[in-house]
């Protein structure tokens, strides 16, 4: 009984189902449409790889972006050097006493030019007047030995006289020339001449001169001082050979040969003039606690405007190779890393697609800088030689959306 209305009921009930269908199925959706914002609409689409940024031609034109191949150049390779201005151990003289005294006079400054065998100063001792009195005794008793001798052989030749004095006359008169000629040596030591004592003319004072000729360093003494052998008093020092005396580290000693170029410059000097100068000598040892070798090289040309003990920086040109390069303008530096962008594609109103590429630099001439991508990549790839920062830029507007 409870089913036989049914049929009759249908027909009312299907009209009233469907509009309820439709009403419930339309709202959300018109809900969700009204509910989601419009996403705008950008000159840059999004690329399909994070590293592409996509420009039109007028943000290229605005941006001066230029492409083209890779340039090849001969680049020189450098190892920096540090080190300092010096000059041969030939070329410097600390000058000190034979004999200990007291200075008398003192005749230089320091910078002042000297010539060789120039007196620096004046000592005196009374040493200086023994040592005299001493050689004029030597030399006495030598003349009488001398004559002693004489004596002894003719009283051999005649056979009167006897052997052993003889032998002991030739004994004695050896051993006084000996005496003679050693104080001879020690007064030219001095400075004093032996013929002037020879004729009685004791000095109570020597001259101290310099072998070198140059300029005085330093002058370490003054008058009334008393001064040992083991004193420095006078420094003079020659810089007419001046050369660079750098530190190469461990791993760069292999690419240093003797002939190389080498580029420098002169710290605290003021200016940043570059000086040339050539390899010479590489040593042939490491300094222990550095780890270092030490390199010499020779200025070229000889500069009179340096001097000895001013520190350096230096670029020693190892070599030069053939390599890849892109202007500065055509890399970004990013940490250990460069970037530089490779055009992908280009549509046909204009606009271009650029991919980021990673590269390793390495040296730079004339604005140029070689790169050696990670990536295999063709000479012939179009790159974008200026206006790389540009396009990192939008890389990075993009980057920054697309995590929004």
């Amino acid at each position: 009984m409870k089913y036989r209305f049914l049929p009759l009921l249908l027909p009312l009930l299907l009209p009233l189902l469907s509009a309820l269908l439709a009403a419930c199925g339309g709202q959300p959706a018109a809900e969700t449409a009204a509910a989601a914002p419009a996403r705008p609409a950008t000159g840059n689409p999004t690329p399909a790889r994070p590293d592409e940024v996509t420009l039109s031609a007028a943000q290229q034109k605005a941006a001066g972006i230029e492409t083209g191949p890779f340039q090849h150049q001969d680049l020189t390779t450098d190892v920096q050097a540090t080190g300092s201005i010096e000059v041969p151990p030939q070329n410097q003289a600390s000058v000190s006493a034979v004999l200990g005294g007291y200075v008398v006079r003192v005749n230089v400054l320091p910078g002042q030019p000297v010539r060789a065998g120039a007196i620096l100063a004046t000592l005196r001792s009374p040493e200086f007047i023994t040592l005299q009195q001493n050689y004029l005794q030597s030399r006495a008793r030598a003349t009488f030995l001398a004559q002693e001798l004489a004596r002894q052989q003719v009283l051999d030749a005649e056979d009167v006289g006897a052997k052993r004095k003889l032998q002991q006359a030739r004994a004695d008169y050896a051993s006084e020339r000996a005496a003679v000629r050693a104080g001879a040596a020690q007064l030219r030591l001095l400075g004093l001449s032996v013929g002037r004592v020879n004729a009685g003319q004791i000095a109570a004072s020597v001259p101290l001169t310099t072998p070198v000729g140059g300029t005085v360093k330093a002058v370490n003494i003054n008058p009334g001082q008393y001064v040992s052998p083991q004193d420095v008093l006078v420094e003079v020092v020659n810089n007419s050979d001046l050369h660079l005396e750098l530190k190469v580290f461990e791993q760069d000693v292999a690419r240093v040969k003797v002939g190389q170029a080498i580029l420098f410059t002169v710290r605290n000097r003021g200016s940043d003039e570059q000086f040339r100068a050539r390899v010479f000598l590489v040593g042939k040892a490491f300094d222990d606690d550095a780890r270092t070798v030490r390199v010499h090289a020779h200025l070229e040309p000889e500069r009179a405007d340096l001097l000895p003990g001013q520190f350096v920086a230096a670029r020693i040109q190892t070599g030069a190779a053939r390599q890849r390069t892109l202007p500065e303008a055509g890399l970004v530096q990013a940490g250990p890393l460069s970037y530089v962008f490779v055009q992908t594609g280009r549509a046909a109103d204009g606009r271009a697609t650029f991919r980021r590429l990673r590269v390793r630099t390495g040296a730079s001439q004339s604005g140029n800088t070689a790169v050696v991508p990670l990536d295999p990549v063709p000479d012939t790839t179009r790159l974008v030689r200026r206006g790389a920062y540009f396009l990192a830029a939008e890389l990075g507007k993009g980057q920054d959306a697309g995590g929004e």
